[in-house]
């Protein structure tokens, strides 16, 4: 039986115990480390010829990790955005190991004082209020599926949840009387409200009282399900606005980008509400951002066009440490088929 090397060890701890207990992290953000993790032993692998059996802690150099960085960009020709991603990954673990191997202070003092590099800034793509009235126009409302899907768009542009927060919503998420809110669960476990149009509660009333619930409401169920009658997943959802993109672009080329997905639904949302004169500080509440610098991005794409209201302008839309541990699998291995189990 092989024995684990240090940093083996203790990158097991941090993605099984810290990341999901002690910080709270999703799932999804735990499988993004991972795959940072991958491409770290493959560049030690390639540059230095140590493989996961034998990389330790005092490999963890700033020289190395600084080459890795540019490796990323200049071999695996990544993007500067997943660049910093990959370096917000190493960084978190970093910051966990200077607690646990303090002799390696000053080297990971160094490791974090690497800059991350500036992306250049993309114009932010959204639909107009004419396009996301022809998007909304090809739903069949008289049909319960057709009165679902567009349930789901509505709450997508009036809300500017993310899509994995709207899959995520049970019936007992949403309070139909006043004052109308949705509790949304987003990144990182945080849990926030969101008002609900009063123009929207009518439909979405409708919808609860479908053939989809049979009658019967459980809070506890999810608030939108496939034909299965299971939890919509992400794909699904992208599916569903591709179906009425297509549809609308065929009435409305100019209206419907080729491109159209739930994020751009999201940015549409942000950009009516800059445009109707909202507040930033309420807006980054409202999408659940961390930081008002993010939500900024949105006031700098199209401060010109202003609306009277958010109302007037939606009226069109009515663990143990080693528990998890195979020895008999290599540690490249291991973190391939992490969060599979």
């Amino acid at each position: 039986m092989a024995k684990q090397t240090d940093f083996a060890v203790f990158l097991n701890r941090f993605l099984t115990d810290y990341l999901p207990n002690k910080r709270g992290s999703s799932p999804k953000t735990i499988d993004s480390y991972r795959y940072s993790f991958i491409f770290l032993i493959d560049y030690y692998e390639e540059a230095y010829r140590i493989g996961p059996d034998r990389l330790a802690l005092a490999d963890i150099t700033y020289e190395k990790i600084s080459g890795y960085f540019d490796w990323l960009q200049e071999t695996k020709l990544s993007s500067v955005s997943t660049r910093n991603q990959r370096q917000a990954a190493i960084n978190s673990f970093i910051r966990f190991l200077m607690y646990e191997r303090p002799e390696y202070l000053n080297e990971y003092q160094r490791i974090l004082a690497i800059p991350v590099k500036k992306a250049p800034q993309k114009e932010i793509s959204y639909l107009k209020t004419d396009g996301v009235s022809a998007l909304m126009g090809t739903v069949d409302t008289s049909k319960t599926n057709g009165l679902r899907d567009y349930v789901i768009l509505m709450l997508l542009y009036s809300t500017g949840i993310r899509v994995s927060e709207l899959i995520n919503l049970k019936i007992r998420d949403i309070s139909l009387h006043m004052p109308y809110t949705l509790l949304v669960h987003g990144k990182g476990n945080k849990s926030r409200y969101i008002p609900l149009l009063k123009d929207a509660v009518p439909i979405i009333q409708r919808y609860l009282d479908s053939d989809i619930f049979h009658g019967y409401v459980d809070v506890n169920r999810w608030l939108f399900v496939n034909h299965m009658k299971k939890q919509f997943t992400r794909q699904g959802i992208n599916h569903l606005i591709k179906k009425y993109g297509d549809l609308a672009r065929k009435q409305h080329p100019e209206l419907i980008p080729e491109d159209i997905s739930p994020h751009k639904m999201r940015h549409t949302a942000a950009m009516e509400l800059v445009n109707s004169g909202v507040d930033l500080i309420y807006i980054r509440d409202m999408l659940g951002h961390v930081s008002v610098k993010t939500t900024e991005i949105y006031a700098r794409t199209d401060a010109k066009l202003k609306r009277a209201a958010i109302e007037a302008a939606s009226r069109e839309i009515v663990p143990p440490e080693e528990a998890l541990w195979d020895y008999d699998e290599d540690l490249k291995s291991w973190l391939k088929g992490f969060n599979k189990r």
